[in-house]
């Protein structure tokens, strides 16, 4: 995949496309920016709560809204999950197609050509330079910016299987609005399960699984708020007067 080339695609689509607003391209900087970190899988996995904050979403209506509608004008494919320790899994259109050579990635057969036209092994300013006939990094371009490995290496250095105590957690929790009794009920849960999921797997990356947590009681709270209001309604009709006058026609 060539990134400028996808991105310049993307936005040709978007200035003849009149049914986008900026929020559905907002969203989609998102999506596309979590499809570059995980070098342009064919499918990858994203967190509700990390895309409206980094495509400055508010609400979760809105969210929904715009990454439906972008599912069903071709922009991508959505498939929401009912796990709640797995994100939505999403599925980037490819748009725009060239037969041109992708010169995103290091190429062995440009390389030997090159090699051809510069047989004297001088350094080319600018361009990446094979040493003795191997090459330093096979996976760098020979002339450019590696827009991808950088920002995946980044992502998989913040990758922290368990947290360094208690504290950590609480700290994470509060950080996030929530209180620390929150933040103690999460670390004991899974402290006693050695950190291990309910399928018996090992935790990835306990920040990701303490965001679905808050996600799943932010939920839980808003429906048994809404439970109460309608049985408090219920108490309210099935409530009579005990002083009845008894004169008046029914």
């Amino acid at each position: 995949m060539n990134y400028i080339k996808l991105l310049n695609a993307a936005f040709e689509k978007f200035y003849f496309d009149d049914r986008l607003n900026p929020t559905h391209i907002s969203l989609y900087m998102a999506l596309f920016q979590e499809w570059n970190s995980s070098r342009f899988a064919d499918e990858f996995y994203v967190n509700r709560r990390d895309l409206m904050r980094c495509a400055k979403i508010g609400s979760k209506s809105t969210y929904h809204r715009c990454v439906t509608d972008l599912d069903s004008w071709l922009y991508l494919c959505y498939f929401p999950s009912n796990n709640p320790y797995k994100g939505s899994k999403i599925k980037m259109s490819i748009i725009g197609t060239s037969d041109e050579p992708d010169m995103g990635r290091y190429n062995p057969t440009l390389e030997q050509l090159a090699e051809q036209y510069h047989p004297i092994r001088e350094p080319i300013a600018g361009q990446h330079h094979p040493i003795n006939g191997q090459v330093v990094d096979p996976h760098r371009p020979t002339s450019g910016q590696v827009l991808v490995s950088n920002t995946n290496n980044i992502k998989q250095e913040n990758y922290i299987k368990q947290p360094k105590g208690w504290q950590a957690v609480i700290n994470f929790f509060v950080k996030k609005g929530f209180n620390a009794d929150e933040g103690k009920k999460f670390f004991e849960h899974y402290e006693i399960r050695n950190w291990q999921t309910s399928d018996g797997k090992q935790v990835r990356d306990w920040r990701a699984l303490a965001t679905n947590w808050m996600d799943r009681t932010e939920l839980f709270d808003e429906e048994n708020t809404s439970t109460k209001k309608e049985v408090s309604q219920k108490r309210d009709n099935l409530r009579t007067t005990k002083n009845k006058d008894y004169g008046q026609p029914l």
